[in-house]
């Protein structure tokens, strides 16, 4: 039986397991080694479940751990040519790990793992689509400056969907963050905002993926309460009933006990 496990999401780090009691992957480590392992306790998969690491980028929110945590259990991490690159540069990663680069799809025990790129102010950022022995299959999609056709496609093809709700657009507008900072997260290479999100949710339930939690929420310009009103009230325009026609969640920004069944 397949589960993801959102372990933490948002400003402050991301990191999720996917896979099974057996075996698992991490997409990404962004908080200390110490907090994901409490975090995966807690919902209890052992650590030992993990077989790699895959890193979206290397920002510091999706990588803070790495080092520590693969050097520990001696874990390969995956990522794209590019972010390894940056990973390697910016000391991200101990120099006896076993890197290997995804091109576009890499078999992990019973697992297969799709890249699929992403468009974000990065080296060469994308997230994962996870497919399971049974068949079943998750995509974590974050840190999206658009939700490009591929993007769109693997979201579509996947039983269970984690799609960035990043910031309310005039909670962002009118907040504190300078300028420079406004411009980086609205354009084409920041991330996407909840509206921006909540119309893609009803093109996925649309489709037939009706499991879905948002992520990646700012702490600033956005709460848990806004990110799930702005997308529910847009599935009930659309006539999808929530919880009746599909489910949707909040990742969680600190620890908890929340895992999805897919």
């Amino acid at each position: 039986m397949a589960k993801a496990v959102p372990l933490f999401s948002g400003s402050k780090g991301n990191s999720y397991y996917i896979g099974s009691g057996a075996e698992g992957v991490l997409i990404d480590a962004g908080r200390n080694c110490k907090q994901i392992e409490q975090a995966m306790a807690l919902n209890g998969v052992d650590m030992h479940s993990v077989k790699a690491i895959f890193v979206t980028h290397e920002h510091i929110d999706h990588c803070a751990a790495l080092r520590v945590l693969a050097k520990k259990y001696r874990l390969g991490v995956y990522a794209s040519a590019g972010t390894l690159r940056a990973l390697e540069m910016g000391q991200k990663l101990d120099p006896q790990t076993k890197t290997f680069v995804i091109e576009n799809e890499a078999a992990l025990g019973d697992m297969l793992i799709s890249r699929v790129n992403t468009s974000h102010d990065a080296a060469e950022s994308c997230c994962y689509r996870v497919t399971t022995p049974d068949g079943k299959s998750a995509l974590i999609a974050t840190d999206l400056g658009i939700m490009s056709d591929d993007v769109r496609k693997a979201a579509a093809k996947s039983d269970f969907v984690v799609l960035e709700s990043n910031h309310d657009i005039e909670m962002l507008k009118t907040g504190p963050y300078p300028f420079p900072l406004k411009r980086r997260i609205l354009s084409d290479k920041g991330h996407l905002s909840n509206e921006a999100c909540a119309a893609e949710l009803v093109e996925l339930v649309s489709g037939g993926t009706l499991r879905l939690m948002l992520g990646h929420l700012s702490e600033q310009n956005n709460t848990p309460e806004i990110a799930l009103r702005t997308s529910v009230c847009e599935l009930e325009r659309a006539g999808m009933r929530y919880k009746n026609d599909f489910t949707l969640d909040v990742a969680p920004g600190a620890a908890c006990v929340k895992s999805v069944i897919f």
